[in-house]
């Protein structure tokens, strides 16, 4: 079972699905879910249920929803030991999702900000013994739990092990600046982002000719396109594309996380490219599905 050593954040998810026109300054009937989410803990689930062991290295706040990530994460078969409990809350996002399954997210990381690099010290012994690092970008946006991301990622090459990260939000990147982020993430075995995070980080074009400028610094490089499916360039130019499963989406949310976390897992595992795209499709299908995150097993 091939190990994963996955650095970022834990959140909360409120979910609130618009049902009717949005009314600026008065009531807009919605219906309202709380469910489990954060993009480096929603990765480490899907990658679980593809077979991996996933050590997960965050950090949540001593409350009931702190409480409550810990237990649901370890029920998906993810280790928790190596997550923080901080004294400042977990994490919470409030994610507006329209009729058409698109949703807007309001972000407030909370606990993720005290991430430090002792933190991640910690999965040094894992690293040294074979484990994959995956790096959610959301770690290195934010000038408190920078230093972590980027111990993680040297910790990697201090160890000889492989790593990968993932662009992770389009605004975020755009304010760091992809020289910096593709600067600091330089070697990593895969790099996963979706068509606006490529657009930062390559410029306007083809997502595949976008791509294939990005293999300079990573060997693998994964550009989810929305409804138009999946592309992935490989260190050896060869381009890979599935398109994306038919099916009702209910809800978007998560869709990017179940989709990487699932081609990781079967990449690492020894999969092809193709399989794993295939794969990764059929979670993310899975995943739009139903409300959440995380909603199917």
């Amino acid at each position: 079972m091939t190990s994963v050593v996955v650095v970022g954040d834990v959140m909360v998810d409120v979910v609130v699905r618009v049902v009717a026109p949005f009314a600026h300054a008065s009531d807009t009937p919605s219906s309202i879910t709380t469910a489990p989410g954060g993009a480096a803990a929603n990765q480490a689930v899907w990658m679980a249920r593809a077979g991996a062991q996933p050590m997960l290295v965050a950090a949540v706040g001593r409350d009931a929803f702190g409480d409550a990530a810990r237990s649901t994460l370890s029920a998906e078969g993810v280790d928790v030991a190596l997550m923080g409990i901080a004294d400042a809350p977990t994490g919470v996002v409030v994610a507006l999702v329209e009729p058409d399954g698109q949703r807007s997210m309001l972000t407030d990381r909370g606990a993720n900000l005290t991430l430090r690099p002792q933190g991640v010290e910690r999965a040094a012994e894992a690293l040294r013994d074979g484990a994959h690092l995956h790096v959610s970008g959301y770690s290195l946006f934010d000038e408190p739990s920078r230093a972590a991301g980027l111990r993680a990622i040297e910790l990697a090459r201090e160890s000889g092990a492989t790593f990968s990260v993932d662009g992770c939000s389009a605004g975020p990147l755009a304010a760091l600046g992809a020289e910096r982020f593709l600067g600091w993430t330089q070697g990593a075995r895969f790099l996963f982002c979706n068509v606006e995070e490529c657009e930062v980080l390559a410029g306007p074009g083809d997502p595949a000719e976008r791509a294939r400028t990005l293999t300079s610094g990573a060997e693998e490089v994964v550009v989810t396109l929305g409804a138009a499916g999946v592309v992935v360039v490989l260190e050896d130019g060869t381009v890979e594309r599935v398109g994306a499963l038919s099916t009702q989406a209910s809800d978007t949310t998560g869709a990017g996380d179940a989709f990487s976390g699932t081609y990781l897992a079967r990449r690492l595992s020894g999969a092809t490219a193709r399989d794993a795209l295939e794969l990764g499709a059929l979670a993310a299908a899975r995943c739009v599905s139903e409300p959440g995150a995380r909603a199917w097993r």
